[in-house]
């Protein structure tokens, strides 16, 4: 199903998603969470802060579609986890990406634009998703929908600042200074914050798992 597809179909309040209020200031930051673990809190506590958010989501999906699915958890399975992980109030954990029928991050942010068109929202990645982000479907879209806050994340730096997309989106990237003020920017724009580094990775937790 393509993006536009989705949000025509799931553009209804059947979608559950959280509370969002206008003028207020939100990331939204995908992922498997497969599992969760400190490295996510280390790029939400940076978000929150450098970002000047009110709140920032956890939006969990039901699968990465870059990534096999086999071994995924279910999704009630990663959103349990999660809750138990978070324990600062203006994070929100949320699943609202099952119901809209598609698996891509274009179409999950037409729909959060299309329903909350006066709310600040900021799509939130680390580094190693920068080094990757042209090979997303519809990447462009992406950041031509919402302003992108790239946190650091261990030994990514130098390959996601030299990426495809990084090039391709040069013009538009602010200062770390001046990251307080992303939200309330005109997309495409974005940046790219230092933050406290976290060795951790979901992959490598799985597989201490399995050893």
């Amino acid at each position: 199903m393509t993006p536009r597809l989705a949000l025509h179909r799931f553009g209804s309040l059947a979608v559950r998603t959280p509370l969002a209020l206008p003028g207020q200031r939100i990331g939204i930051m995908g992922g498997s969470f497969n599992p969760p673990h400190e490295g996510h809190l280390a790029i939400s506590e940076t978000a929150l802060r450098r970002l000047a958010l009110d709140r920032l989501w956890w939006v969990v999906s039901p699968g990465n579609p870059l990534k096999s699915k086999e071994g995924l958890p279910p999704l009630a399975e990663r959103l349990a986890a999660c809750r138990a992980l978070v324990t600062d109030p203006r994070v929100e954990v949320t699943g609202f990406e099952a119901a809209l029928g598609s698996p891509y991050t274009a179409a999950t942010l037409a729909f959060l634009k299309s329903r909350f068109p006066r709310v600040r929202f900021v799509w939130v990645m680390g580094a190693d998703n920068l080094a990757s982000f042209d090979r997303w479907q519809d990447w462009r879209r992406i950041a031509a929908l919402m302003p992108i806050a790239v946190i650091d994340r261990p030994q990514w730096r130098l390959t996601a600042l030299a990426s495809p997309a990084a090039h391709a989106l040069a013009r538009y990237r602010i200062s770390e200074c001046a990251a307080a003020s992303l939200s309330g920017r005109q997309a495409p724009a974005w940046t790219y914050l230092g933050t406290r580094l976290s060795d951790l990775s979901s992959t490598q937790i799985r597989g201490h798992a399995r050893a």
